[in-house]
């Protein structure tokens, strides 16, 4: 039933321990044991891309399947091979595993099915050929969407036959629309959790996106033209009408900008007057629009004697006029794209002054002018809300300056207004929807690209380096999460990176031999962290280290806390290998178990690669073994290990609360009468049937509130499947429901309310229900419920669910 790692698979890892450093590592570019690297079986170099393992798979899969070779009785093994490989590298979590402990890191499940030939001849990557096409997913959606361009997205299925009907028509749409605006293409087999996310629920599904606005579907007919209609809607930006009194005016405003004019000169023959129609579909901020009547203004139009005109600003703020001879929507955005300006030439002689007070996202270039010169020109109108500027650094002219910022080849880098070192080096994809969405959220960030003179090895704030190489997927995919962590600690540790591929020396020094890994100067020892590539996973290792959740045991202190616990102390333990790919995805589970646990049960963890012999001794066979040792002394050895098939942190919650002793009571109609209703104590029962799912998902939670009660209120469970009759006289309706019953004295008070619970929701279970006590107190003062004789039948509605219809939220209703 479970994912476990033999302990003859142990492979040792030799790891330098650093003074004064905290070592978080992610992944290592180990090659593969007992079998052929993937990298290999592919073809392909370990900095591919996911498209680049997709070409390459579907060539291998259409020579070597063996609906292609049935006289090979090698060809199914051969082909598993390579369908594993492709499985693994595909998947960045697996991918980073495979890196970093070869095919030992990785559940053997990979990679075990394959599809016939004819799918990857005609439905396997089905836009993966087409460069006018990105195929986009759930790593780089949201950063493509919300770059401030407009893109037209198809959502298909490999399996679809109406996406295969389509893929020629959005393949001719594509080129058409090729540079005016994005095209993309999710495969919703590979990224079906992407695609419900998004509403997804038909295949093929095309949407429109616009950076900060609701996305619009197209419901038309699927041919080129009117896909082309569809788009050019959303391709608009504001037209001003321009006559003898306002339009040098207007023209001078927008040049103290930096925006050039696209006018359109319009006369109305008697049809219906549209000016403008083909100018205005341009992308807001590149120009402004406008349009002059030449029927009303004809002195000023003879003065032009052009149907098209396009202004610009030259550097000396002279007006520089360039004709455009056609009224083609594409054609004219190309146009006015060849005539906006060059971005703004920096040199060493003005740079550091440049850069000391604003933002900039800067371009390196080598004097190779590549066909992403125009495409960086449309940055200046996507970050101008942003208050960014852009420019440009000739390397060749200035190459001390670049080499001052270790600068070697082409890049994009953004400076954030603080000087000429505090910066940030782009290595995502070099396109510009990548670019934009890295600017914005770099300048908010406080990630810094690190170097040997601004490296942190002697500073005493805390510092968080992550040591990367650029060609490395996961580093990469870490990037963007470690921007996200910077802004949620600022103030209380700093980030930098350190590019392992220029300084080597630097990386040596530390002992890197893996990427990324990252390191914490605090003062403190070495840890690993193989949690999830998100900023979320980062904060919880760090709130961690602050407050460990999870005692690491060696075999001294597994002898004094876990075999020496006292009476009623009850530990959980983790027995894992640092290689081992199951472990790896259970550490980040097993520390917020441990939080959720906190206060009733001690955790701990024991690294069996480094006490082998220990763990053996203790009869440690496979990992990860998790082991429950219960609360009875009498018995120091005896525990429960873990067979469950999930091994999240609730799933680990209800099963360590479970072993717990019962704090609740079971009831029944008589009990229920004599010692609830009648009794002389405060009650808080839970009402449930065995059958309900969320019942059974709340009763650890209700065995936690029991115990947090224990000497104030005594807690009960009626089996309303057994005791429908009582259930029905309580006004249950639902389950699980959870009631307060308060010892009222000789008051009656009867309510009949009910409601579902969810789980997590002990504490605030806890604090209402002793707010009901105070409440209900006999003080037999003046402000306060007397004392009462007992029978009573008062009921709190607890919780209650706030949206009809939404991701349950829950809220206190009060006491009734």
């Amino acid at each position: 039933m479970e994912n476990r790692s033999a302990l003859g698979a142990l492979r040792p890892v030799h790891l330098m321990r650093l003074p004064l450093l905290l070592v978080i590592l992610l992944l290592a570019a180990a090659p593969a044991e007992g079998g052929s690297d993937y990298y290999d079986l592919l073809g392909i170099s370990r900095d591919a891309t996911t498209r680049e393992i997709r070409q390459a798979f579907k060539k291998l899969a259409l020579t070597m399947h063996p609906d292609k070779n049935p006289g090979d009785p090698s060809a199914h093994e051969k082909f598993l091979k390579v369908n594993r490989a492709y499985e693994v590298l595909k998947d960045e979590d697996l991918r980073k595993k495979y890196d970093k402990y070869g095919e030992k890191g990785l559940d053997e499940q990979q990679g075990g099915r394959y599809e016939s030939w004819n799918y990857y001849r005609y439905d396997f990557g089905i836009y993966d050929d087409d460069l006018e096409i990105i195929t986009l997913d759930s790593g780089d959606f949201e950063a493509a969407v919300n770059s401030g361009e407009l893109w037209f997205v198809n959502f298909y299925s490999p399996r679809c036959s109406h996406c295969h009907q389509l893929a020629p028509t959005w393949r001719e749409f594509a080129k058409e629309m090729d540079g005016v605006i994005r095209i993309g293409a999710v495969n919703c087999g590979d990224n079906n959790h992407l695609c419900r996310r998004k509403g997804v629920t038909s295949y093929p599904s095309l949407y429109i996106y616009r950076a900060g606005q609701r996305p619009e579907k197209f419901n038309g007919e699927r041919t080129r033209d009117d896909l082309v209609g569809f788009a050019m809607q959303f391709i608009t930006t504001t037209v001003t009408q321009l006559w003898q009194g306002n339009v040098f005016t207007e023209i001078e405003k927008s040049f103290l900008s930096g925006l050039g004019w696209l006018i359109t000169f319009c006369s109305d023959t008697g049809g219906k007057h549209q000016p403008a129609t083909n100018s205005s579909q341009l992308p807001e901020g590149l120009v402004k629009v406008g349009w002059i009547d030449c029927t009303v203004q004809p002195q000023l139009c003879d003065s032009f004697q052009v149907t098209c005109i396009f202004y610009r600003c030259s550097s000396a703020s002279v007006y520089v006029l360039q004709w455009i001879k056609t009224l083609d929507s594409k054609e004219i955005y190309n146009q006015v794209l060849n005539h906006l300006p060059d971005l703004k030439l920096l040199t060493a002689e003005s740079f550091e002054e440049k850069l000391a007070h604003h933002r900039w996202l800067i371009s390196f270039t080598f004097r190779d002018r590549s066909s992403t010169t125009n495409e960086y020109k449309k940055l200046q109108a996507f970050l101008r809300n942003d208050h960014i500027q852009i420019g440009r650094v000739d390397c060749v002219a200035d190459s001390e300056l670049c080499h001052s910022l270790y600068i070697h080849k082409p890049c994009v880098a953004v400076f954030k207004g603080l000087g000429i070192h505090d910066f940030e080096i782009h290595h995502g994809k070099d396109v510009l929807y990548n670019i934009a969405a890295f600017a914005k959220d770099s300048v908010r960030a406080h990630v810094t690209t690190l170097r040997p003179d601004n490296f942190p090895s002697d500073r005493k704030e805390p510092w968080l380096v992550d040591f990367f190489a650029p060609w490395c997927p996961p580093c990469r995919a870490l990037l963007p999460e470690l921007r996200k962590a910077s802004i949620q600690l600022a103030g209380q540790i700093k980030f930098g990176t350190l590019d392992c591929t220029i300084h080597h020396n630097l990386c040596s020094t530390y002992n890197i031999q893996a990427y990324p890994t990252t390191v914490i100067f605090n003062g403190s020892s070495v840890h690993e962290y193989e949690g999830h590539h998100s900023a979320d996973g980062i904060l919880e290792f760090i709130q961690d280290l602050v407050s460990p959740s999870v005692l690491a045991l060696d075999p001294s202190s597994f002898k004094e806390r876990v075999k020496g616990r006292d009476e009623g102390q009850t530990w959980a333990v983790d027995f894992y290998a640092p290689w081992c790919g199951p472990c790896q995805a259970l550490m980040p589970e097993w520390r917020r178990m441990a939080r959720l646990v906190a206060g009733q049960i001690l955790v701990g963890s024991v690294d069996c690669q480094r006490f082998q012999t220990f763990c053996q001794s203790q009869g440690v066979r496979g990992y990860p073994e998790i082991r429950l040792y219960p609360g009875n002394t009498l018995q120091p050895n005896r525990y429960t290990s873990y067979n469950g098939w999930h091994r999240d942190a609730h799933s680990l919650r209800a099963w360590a609360l479970s072993s717990l002793p019962r704090a609740s009571v079971d009831l029944n109609p008589e009990t229920f009468r004599s010692k609830v209703l009648s009794g002389q104590h405060h009650w808080v029962l839970d009402f449930y049937a065995p059958w309900c799912g969320p019942c059974q998902h709340f009763a650890p939670e209700f065995e936690v509130l029991a115990r947090m009660l224990k000497g104030e209120v005594r807690a009960g469970k009626v089996d309303c499947q057994a005791h429908y009759q009582t259930c029905q006289s309580a006004g249950i309706t639902a389950y699980p429901t959870v009631k307060f019953y308060p010892y009222l004295g000789s008051q009656k008070v009867r309510t009949h309310t009910h409601t579902h619970t969810q789980a997590n929701q002990h504490e605030v279970l806890v604090t209402y229900t002793r707010k009901g006590v105070d409440s209900y107190s006999c003080r037999g003062t003046a402000g306060f419920f007397p004392c009462r004789p007992r029978n009573r039948f008062g009921h709190l509605v607890v919780l209650r669910h706030s949206k009809k219809g939404h991701k349950p939220e829950w809220s206190v209703v009060g006491f009734l």
